[in-house]
């Protein structure tokens, strides 16, 4: 006596892996938000040298804005680290500043004030600008941990408006919430690198014009692929909820 057949389970194709987006070759972006045509056809030659300490998470984050400034900027050194080491520091440093706003233990220079007491003679020696890119949280503990190299070495200089009790005023806040920066005079690095440059270098508003003008193509192309967000409904408490019932059954 013949044994029935079973039928053969029915397996599904393998699915095939997700396809990874195309990159851009030049400005290493997707290519649905590719930033070339606003970037300058060469690098922009600066006084100024500018060394970022990018925190290594910050390669991750969509909206990194330092690859952007290596793309504009002809004398911007970027290095993947958690604090400022010594040997990080070019031979023969020059004066050097970095920006990062003042805490109750630290106080900081304004741009205004370093252009108005000229206190590194900036005019006729260049100058090297520090810069931390990371997380507001990670920044604070990258600046403490740097301080030992920054000490002696370098000027906290920050940017004017810095104030807690005050929010906005960068451009994700004012055209974009992309993001909120913590409070008033915090904004992304490229947009703090191109506010310092805008004072020290001598064609300063031509650079920050470029570099401004790179962000806001950033800002504007990232716009089209934000879903609009809908209301949340108010969640009422539980007590609220038992006063309710008690009412309906009253």
């Amino acid at each position: 006596m013949e044994e029935p057949e079973h039928p053969t389970p029915f397996k599904s194709p393998p699915s095939s892996p997700p396809q990874r987006r195309q990159l851009c070759s030049h400005c290493d972006r997707p290519l649905p938000v590719c930033l070339c045509y606003a970037l300058p056809a060469t690098p922009l030659p600066t006084k100024t040298k500018i060394l970022i300490i990018r925190h290594p998470h910050e390669s991750r984050h969509k909206l990194n804005t330092t690859p952007l400034i290596s793309k504009t900027l002809l004398n911007a050194t970027t290095i993947s680290s958690r604090r400022l080491l010594p040997h990080h520091l070019p031979n023969q440093s020059p004066p050097a500043i970095y920006l990062f706003p003042p805490s109750p233990n630290a106080s900081a220079v304004t741009l205004s004030q370093l252009k108005s007491s000229n206190l590194l003679n900036y005019e006729t020696t260049p100058l090297l600008l520090i810069v931390f890119d990371a997380t507001w949280k990670h920044a604070k503990e990258m600046v403490s941990a740097s301080e030992g190299v920054l000490k002696g070495r370098a000027l906290r200089v920050c940017l004017d408006g810095v104030d807690e009790n005050v929010t906005g005023g960068s451009i994700y806040d004012n055209e974009l919430v992309l993001r909120k920066e913590p409070f008033g005079g915090c904004v992304s690095t490229l947009e703090a690198v191109a506010r310092c440059l805008g004072v020290i270098e001598p064609n300063g508003d031509e650079v920050q014009g470029v570099l401004i003008g790179v962000l806001r193509e950033m800002v504007r192309l990232q716009a089209g692929f934000l879903k609009p967000l809908k209301p949340r409904p108010k969640m009422l408490k539980k007590s609220k909820h038992k006063e309710e019932d008690n009412d309906q059954l009253g």
